[in-house]
């Protein structure tokens, strides 16, 4: 069987601008569009890439084709590493958190999980270490993280122009929440905000970077998650906006101040709400995350706003209500967007 030579792989069809949209259609139909590179956009023209010539077509050798990226197959890298009847039970996903890669591990797999790991990381070259995902754990909902491949678990992870140093194997991370984050970081211009369940600010640095309010008291009882919202205030440059609070929410939340309550967290924040309410002035605006069932949604997370609410004697109009992701079978994590207006 021939082989292509580098030459080949690299040919590519010019056209100008104009016409464009016709050669493209023209290459695909003649069956001889490279789908392995992308169609590169220059001043005066456009690079159509092809597998073999194309007969009345200008044709170059790329000097810098754009590649898509490989498909990564963890099934196929793993081939004859791992015994077949457990080739079912490999990893359908996996996150990467900076120079870090999280992936739960089936039990049946320990005994081949540094192939695994090895394996991810020949995936992803700037990666130097993997770590097994086995839950959370406690009060603080810390992460329960084991190292398979590497030795470093403290990282740097950039999203949203925002800065988070953070160690993967003591504090939570999740990538599913990123819409939540840049939703945020949208919101607080000029306003006294209060993060009540802050960590190492995964609402308070997006908010202080993007939209600059006036302060934000960031409160984080976690002192692991305290150290890194330190870190990460002083990383970001937004020290003369945030005050980071290392403390209780239900005993060092402040009343009657904000313009705006962030309650970041799920599971038990029902039983804040009475607080975060308390922090808002009238016509203050709250966020209140929690996880509910998914056939409830968002009835059960509204009632929760509304009741609280009530029982301390004023309204709370909704605003907006968001799925953010889901949780676990059955159950998603939501947020409730409400103003809490002033007394009846």
């Amino acid at each position: 069987m021939s082989r292509a030579t580098p030459e080949k792989i690299r040919l590519a069809v010019i056209a100008k601008k104009k016409d464009a949209d016709a050669a493209l259609k023209m290459v695909v139909s003649l069956g001889v569009f490279d789908k392995s590179r992308k169609v590169i956009k220059r001043q005066s023209h456009v690079e159509i890439p092809v597998i073999r010539s194309v007969s009345g077509c200008e044709l170059i050798l790329q000097e810098d084709p754009l590649f898509y990226k490989k498909k990564l197959d963890l099934f196929h890298a793993l081939q004859g590493k791992i015994p077949e009847e457990c080739i079912h039970l490999i990893p359908r996903g996996w996150f990467l958190l900076g120079e870090v890669i999280v992936v739960k591990i089936h039990p049946d797999l320990t005994a081949y999980e540094h192939h695994i790991g090895q394996a991810l990381l020949d995936f992803y070259p700037r990666c130097c270490t993997v770590l097994a995902d086995e839950g959370i754990f406690g009060p603080f909902r810390e992460p329960v993280r084991r190292v398979i491949v590497g030795n470093k678990t403290q990282t740097v992870h950039k999203e949203n122009k925002v800065i988070f140093n953070l160690d993967a194997s003591l504090v939570m991370f999740s990538p599913g929440n990123l819409m939540e984050r840049i939703r945020m970081s949208r919101f607080g211009k000029g306003e006294y905000v209060v993060d009540m369940f802050a960590g190492i600010g995964y609402f308070t640095i997006p908010m202080a970077v993007h939209s600059r309010p006036r302060k934000i008291v960031a409160i984080e009882l976690n002192p692991n998650a305290y150290h890194y919202l330190c870190q990460n205030i002083r990383q970001n440059h937004v020290e003369e906006i945030v005050e980071p609070v290392l403390g209780d929410c239900a005993k060092v939340t402040p009343e009657g101040v904000a313009d705006r309550v962030v309650m970041g967290m799920v599971q038990v924040t029902d039983q804040y709400l009475q607080k975060g309410i308390s922090a808002l002035r009238p016509g203050g605006i709250l966020h209140y995350h929690q996880t509910i069932a998914a056939s409830k949604y968002p009835a059960a997370a509204i009632r929760d706003v509304t009741e609280a609410a009530a029982a301390l004697g004023r309204r709370a109009e909704i605003l907006n209500y968001v799925l953010v992701k889901k949780f676990s079978p059955g159950v998603v994590h939501a947020v409730i967007d409400a103003r809490i207006d002033r007394d009846f």
